[in-house]
């Protein structure tokens, strides 16, 4: 594989399950060098998160790729001087633990800046590193209801249900890779030194949510849970086909309006000046919504999406795992890769995104097994045999 954009970028990874690893998994998938610093035994909860196969969870393949595993105990004070040496030595720092934990083993900012001035910290945790809550423990089920995302998702008048992913972590791990990269190329193209990243998990997802802050700020209004309807924007929603089955229909632009009432035989809204503009379709989105869905429940999905390709109107399918694995353009694009676990087993992942033509990432190491690579840090890190050996026996490594 050609050089990679980070390559010699050096990333102690101290975090668990999520929203720290994923953030991690980014910046390898583009060629940093990821340590993983497990805790001897079990290692990072995920290996055992949802299915499991010979033991390790197939999700571990997926967010553990182009890293090493290496096993110290942080609760021995010698386990904590070996991450400060590995520390004085990395680029970048990622943990996710609650915040006071690092100080709490002597690995607070202070101690590591001092040590290595051009580290970059990244700390990701539910709330923030300062504020009245930032002692909480904070899940991102509890992070994307402070975030207001969880109001929004459902039906009206009934209980909010969440997307069915860790938004609140993933969407935390991006902003804390654009951290890294941004405090990268402070250090490196304006001849800084390494700062701390402060990614809170509610303040990720608040920072994706549109136009709620200033409409509530303006008008007062608080947006309400719309099932599959966009608020505000119209028509935008997910209709009934013949076979039971949702199509999802966005045809909210005035030009594609147009297009699509005429497509479905509905040339008096094609034609109403009143609704030629978004502002004047919203008024009358029921109107619009039952007439758009009273064509589409005497169509099957394929009928519909065929029309409204014909029409250039955007829609398409709700999308189970299946759908994706079996799709054609994810295939064409290449954003389904396989990997093979270290158990032999042959599993589909996400591929790398996003996609630069110069100096694309790539997956080029599986995910390592728990501990794979403790005598190879170490021993890079100037550590003999007997050295290792001592460590392991007083079970500081593992």
């Amino acid at each position: 594989m050609a050089q990679q954009i980070l390559e010699g970028i050096r990333v102690l990874e101290l975090g668990q399950l999520i929203a720290g690893p994923f953030a991690a998994k980014t910046l390898a998938d583009f060629g940093a060098h990821i340590i993983k610093v497990e805790p001897p035994g079990q290692g990072d909860p995920l290996r055992k998160w949802r299915m499991l196969h010979e033991g390790t969870s197939v999700w571990w393949e997926a967010q553990s790729r182009n890293k090493e595993s290496i096993c110290i105990d942080l609760r021995q004070p010698e386990g904590q001087a070996l991450v400060r040496k590995l520390a004085a030595e990395a680029d970048v720092l990622i943990e996710n633990f609650r915040p006071g934990t690092m100080e709490k083993w002597g690995l607070g900012w202070d101690v590591l800046h001092a040590d290595n001035p051009r580290l970059i910290m990244l700390r990701v945790s539910g709330y923030g590193q300062t504020g009245p809550k930032k002692d909480e423990p904070g899940f991102a089920a509890v992070a994307e209801a402070m975030a207001g995302l969880r109001h929004l998702t459902g039906e009206p008048g009934r209980a909010p249900v969440r997307a069915g992913l860790s938004l609140g972590d993933t969407i935390a791990g991006l902003h804390g890779a654009m951290g890294v990269l941004l405090a990268l190329y402070q250090r490196d193209a304006r001849g800084g030194e390494g700062q701390v990243i402060d990614v809170a998990l509610y303040e990720s997802l608040f920072n994706l949510s549109e136009s709620l802050l200033p409409e509530y700020s303006a008008f007062g209004a608080v947006r309400q849970p719309a099932g599959g309807a966009l608020p505000g924007i119209a028509p935008s929603n997910a209709y009934p086909c013949s076979s039971g089955e949702y199509v999802l229909v966005a045809a909210n632009g005035d030009a594609i309006f147009r297009r699509m009432m005429l497509a479905i035989g509905r040339p008096d809204l094609a034609d109403d000046p009143a609704l030629a503009q978004n502002d004047g379709r919203v008024k009358r989105v029921d109107e619009i919504d039952a007439a758009i869905a009273d064509w589409t429940r005497t169509q099957t999905v394929e009928s519909v999406l065929a029309v409204l390709r014909e029409a250039q109107v955007p829609s398409g399918r709700i999308y189970t795992v299946k759908d994706i694995a079996e799709d054609p353009h994810y295939r064409a694009r290449g954003v389904i890769e396989s990997v093979t676990s270290a158990g032999g087993l042959t599993v589909e992942v996400p591929g790398v995104v996003p996609r630069l033509s110069a100096s694309p990432g790539g997956i080029h190491d599986r995910a390592p097994t728990l501990g794979e690579h403790t005598d190879a840090v170490l021993k890079q890190a100037g550590f003999d045999d007997a050295a290792i050996a001592d460590l392991r026996v007083r079970k500081v490594i593992a």
